[in-house]
């Protein structure tokens, strides 16, 4: 059974348990079994917006390129967000790898905007200088032990069911966090690019739209 976390409290990581279509799917990939719909083609980032510390829309090939089926993030700070953004209940996954001591994240229920985008921030780090590491719910549940080792892949998992969100790394159930606040209710996916030395690689992002 899942340990739930109320307010800000951090759960204690010494017990891992395991993890127990709209419009625009239309084309995506489906595994019909499961329900997961792919969000990447492997191809390019069709679909997919850059945006920088301003708020601004970039080019993506200024942070943000393809190859060999690998989305490849590098550069100065830079969030590349889904194609839609009404998001609000799912399971959502994605294959990452960070470099030594780079620092990137998955956001769910964001917002694009100027500086670091408003939603829940699941860390991405696992050797920066930020503290924060793998695992994290930023700014409301801390980890500060490495979870995965730098330029290692690694399967990372969002479920977020009203103000449920669950957070897993490899198939071990780190968490289940209670915002009391509710503080995010819907908005899009995206990933982040934290700075200038950093480089985050993906190349997988599913999406499993729950009822």
């Amino acid at each position: 059974m899942n340990r739930r976390i109320l307010g800000t409290a951090l759960l204690a990581l010494g017990t891992l348990v395991p993890a127990g279509a709209r419009a625009d799917d239309t084309d995506r990939p489906k595994d019909a079994e499961t329900g997961w719909v792919s969000r990447f083609n492997g191809r390019d980032l069709e679909g997919w917006e850059a945006y920088d510390r301003q708020g601004k829309q970039s080019d993506l090939s200024t942070n943000w390129v393809v190859r060999d089926g690998v989305i490849h993030g590098t550069g100065e700070v830079s969030h590349l967000f889904s194609p839609r953004g009404d998001y609000k209940d799912f399971r959502y996954r994605a294959e990452v790898k960070i470099n030594d001591g780079g620092n990137s994240g998955m956001y769910v229920r964001t917002a694009k905007g100027p500086g670091f985008p408003k939603g829940y921030e699941v860390q991405v780090n696992s050797t920066h200088r930020d503290p924060v590491r793998t695992g994290s719910l930023y700014n409301m549940v801390l980890i500060k032990r490495q979870l995965v080792p730098p330029d290692t892949w690694f399967t990372q998992e969002v479920e977020a069911r009203g103000n449920h969100i669950t957070v897993s790394v490899n198939g071990q159930t780190l968490y289940e966090f209670v915002d009391a606040n509710n503080t995010h209710s819907e908005g899009h996916f995206a990933f982040q690019q934290h700075n200038q030395g950093s480089e985050v690689t993906i190349r997988k992002v599913e999406v499993m739209e729950l009822p």
